[in-house]
């Protein structure tokens, strides 16, 4: 009785980690208990989105405890009145306040209405009959009695109108979080909850507690990533914040888990293919033996004296009105005899009111497989070898006889996954068609309500994403890594975007200040970042701190292990640059066959800000493939390397500067086309 009750009895679970990929979530629960004689726990507190191929179980810190298997199941109990629908029953009840105070408003409305159309009749007037005064004191009274009344009548609609409109909005409040109410908890009357039916073996008896670790995927998980960076002026390195915005709606809450982000895919498949090999002659190696047979001869006889007893009887079901019966069946139909009906009352119990025509066979069944060894008294376990897609025959007797089947095939079948699924396989009754009877077919769905939950969940991904976010596959490109939160975090199952601290990145940081005076004559704030971790940084939004002020958000670009990248901060209001530029143009040669385009470029720089700044200032020279036009230059720009934090288009010159705090300086510059005389530039040569 001790072991029944140990047997039935289930494990609670405590989610303990989460590892949250691209699209979906990997799942971890620990549970504890005392196993029972028969090695067979069930562990609760899972999930209904769960992927029940996923599903992974072991024995944690127990010697020679192993699990054998693991399958999960679905149990259906009433849900607890204080647990379950109170967001629900909560907006009924509001409704029903609604709807009472405009029924109140509206009979208001309606005393008003009719208060207002009070009017004096004056009475009826006789022919013959002379004049009458006008009764204007009764008029009067009236009038200030309608007045009266409306006025009280108005205050009070006044107050009923206010009513609806509080009720209004607390039954909209109420519905708003009804609609984003966890799904962890149950909705409905009949709370489903998903268990892991769990067998050990190697448990001593006697022993202690047993850890058991579930590991289990669902959908409707997402991530993103975000930053907040901290640096001071003047020094080289900065604090890189790494954060995530998070959101979930598994079905379940996440409360105080260890959260790790991933940047891979969590659907893609990672296991190897299987390359056999291929041997020229005669002598092959024996095929790998399967765990599928021919089924035994006489599978048909099994059900002979089932058949023999023959079609089960149609209950009668009890009918609101009464029915006439049918019409007599014609003879040479097949019907048989119908059992009339006791006199004076209903049909006797068990007893169809008529019996219908045999309905035609059913249609070839699919590939059935396997027979349990119970079936035959003992015979071993028997499967059907036909290949995948391959028509089953029809093994009845009373079938005409059919053609020869075609030569065996000595290929191993390929069955589908859910046909390897061993414990979620069900043997067909005597009930089932011919070609089904005694066979093992994949069960129906464990849970009717699964796939609407995935559904459910798997609309979290198309929420809309925070200002400058990037998807985690979007940018990591070629690579894949794992970042591990440094403490437990809560994210609950609603489906909105919450934010949690992941580490923080030592990065080398400087302050470079921009501008391409050709372009635009402003200045602006870059920081120039460098990755010395092993780790990838995935693009996202990053605040940027200056000790404790707020400067901007701006949009982080994926930074590689080692990597160094620029990112961009905005003008900056004090750093001035202006630039004037001059055009001569002259001939030379001895001939004068070469026309000279003299450009000179003239830029000015101004630092009003407090500290000093290095200023990197962006030229551009013409780029020629024509080998009679040479281009000379007149300055002490430098050519940039592509081997930097940009990628600079050809002929790009750069200045750069140290400006001290409220220092300036001056550049010049420049450059000679020399043109042959019979050409010109496209677009004409006075160009500056």
């Amino acid at each position: 009785m001790k072991s029944e009750v140990a047997q039935t009895q289930g494990w609670a679970s405590t989610l303990d980690a989460v590892v949250v990929y691209a699209q979906g979530a990997l799942c971890t629960r620990v549970a504890r208990g005392t196993v029972p004689a028969d090695g067979r726990v069930r562990v609760t507190g899972l999930p209904r989105s769960l992927d029940p191929g996923s599903l992974r179980a072991r024995a944690v810190g127990a010697d020679g405890v192993r699990v054998t298997e693991v399958r999960v199941e679905v149990d259906a109990e009433p849900a607890a009145t204080e647990d379950s629908g109170s967001l629900r029953r909560e907006v009924e009840r509001l409704r029903d306040v609604l709807a009472a105070a405009q029924a109140r408003r509206d009979r208001q409305a309606n005393l008003i209405g009719e208060t207002a159309a009070l009017r004096p009749v004056p009475p009826g007037r006789e022919p013959g009959d002379p004049p009458r005064a006008t009764p204007a004191d009764a008029w009067l009274r009236l009038a200030a009695f309608v007045d009266e009344r409306l006025r009280a009548q108005q205050l009070r609609l006044t107050e009923l109108e206010e009513e609806v409109r509080r009720a209004e909005h607390d039954l909209a409040v109420a519905t708003d979080r009804w609609a984003r109410a966890s799904t962890d908890t149950p909705s409905d009357d009949i709370a489903t909850s998903v268990v892991a039916v769990v067998t050990l073996d190697g448990v001593d008896a006697g022993a202690g507690p047993v850890d058991v670790e579930l590991e289990y995927g669902v959908p409707g998980a997402v991530w993103v990533p975000a930053y907040r960076l901290t640096h001071r002026r003047g020094e080289d390195g900065g604090t890189l914040v790494l954060r995530a915005s998070v959101a979930q709606r598994t079905g379940e809450d996440w409360t105080g888990v260890r959260l790790a982000l991933a940047t891979a895919d969590l659907r893609r498949r990672t296991d190897l293919p299987k390359l056999r090999s291929l041997r020229l002659g005669r002598r092959q190696p024996a095929p790998a033996p399967s765990g599928w047979r021919e089924p035994p001869a006489g599978l048909a006889d099994l059900f002979s004296g089932y058949d023999a007893a023959g079609p089960r009887p149609v209950p009668v079901r009890a009918a609101p009105d009464p029915v006439p019966p049918p019409p007599p069946m014609p003879p040479g139909v097949g019907a048989a005899p119908v059992a009339p009906p006791a006199p004076g009352g209903p049909a006797a119990p068990g007893a169809a009111p008529f019996q219908a025509a045999p309905p035609p066979p059913p249609p070839a069944a699919p590939q059935a497989y396997g027979m349990l060894q119970a079936a035959f008294g003992g015979a071993p376990a028997a499967f059907d070898a036909a290949p995948r897609g391959a028509a089953p025959a029809v093994r009845s007797r009373r079938a005409a006889p059919t053609p020869p089947p075609p030569p065996a095939v000595t290929a191993p079948p390929q069955p589908r996954e859910a046909e390897l699924d061993y414990a979620a396989l069900v043997l067909s009754g005597a009930d089932e068609p011919g070609d089904r009877r005694g066979r093992l077919f994949p069960g129906p769905s464990y849970d009717p309500k699964a796939e609407e939950s995935r559904r459910r969940a798997e609309a979290v991904a198309s929420l809309p994403l925070p200002g400058h976010a990037v998807r985690p596959r979007t940018s990591a490109g070629s690579f894949d890594h794992r970042y591990d939160a440094v403490a437990r975090a809560d994210i609950p199952s609603d489906g909105v975007w919450h934010t949690v601290t992941v580490a923080e990145i030592p990065v080398g940081l400087r302050t470079e200040y921009v501008c391409v005076p050709s372009v635009e004559q402003t200045v602006y704030a870059t920081v120039v970042l460098s990755n010395a971790t092993d780790q990838a940084l995935p693009a996202g939004p990053v605040e940027v701190m200056s000790g404790d002020d707020f400067l901007t958000t701006a949009a982080l670009p994926t930074l590689a292990p080692g990597g160094v990248r620029r990112m961009g901060l905005g003008p900056a209001e004090g750093v001035r640059v202006t630039r004037r530029t001059q055009l001569h143009e002259s001939t030379a040669g001895l001939r004068n066959n070469t026309t000279v385009l003299a450009h000179r470029v003239h830029v000015e720089l101004a630092n009003r800000l407090g500290h000093p700044v290095t200023v990197e200032v962006h030229e551009q020279v013409p780029v020629t493939s024509e080998p009679d036009v040479r281009i000379d230059e007149q300055a002490d720009w430098t050519a940039p390397g592509q081997d930097g934090p940009d990628r600079y288009a050809p002929g790009t010159r750069v200045w750069r500067v140290d400006l001290p705090a409220g220092g300036g300086t001056a550049l010049d510059g420049g450059y000679d086309i020399r043109v042959p005389a019979a050409k010109a530039l496209a677009g004409g040569n006075r160009r500056s």
